[in-house]
């Protein structure tokens, strides 16, 4: 398990990758002052997504993980 302050800077560098600096900061902004149900919104995440692409999805994942580390 990682500590606290890897997984936070690791979180910060994948969403600036992803969102780029400007959008990464908005969306820790937007996180920070909204009511945010995490369990409420997990639920949703995938509902429309069929079972053999989330799958295949989660696969790729574990697979660059491990490429990564």
């Amino acid at each position: 398990m990682k500590t606290n302050t890897v997984l936070r800077d690791r979180g910060m560098r994948v969403l600036a990758e992803q969102l780029g600096l400007v959008e990464a900061e908005r969306f820790i902004a937007l996180i920070r002052r909204e009511p945010f149900d995490y369990t409420q919104w997990r639920q949703g995440l995938y509902e429309d997504m069929p079972l053999d692409t989330f799958l295949q999805n989660a696969q790729n994942n574990r697979n660059a993980l491990s490429d990564s580390i």
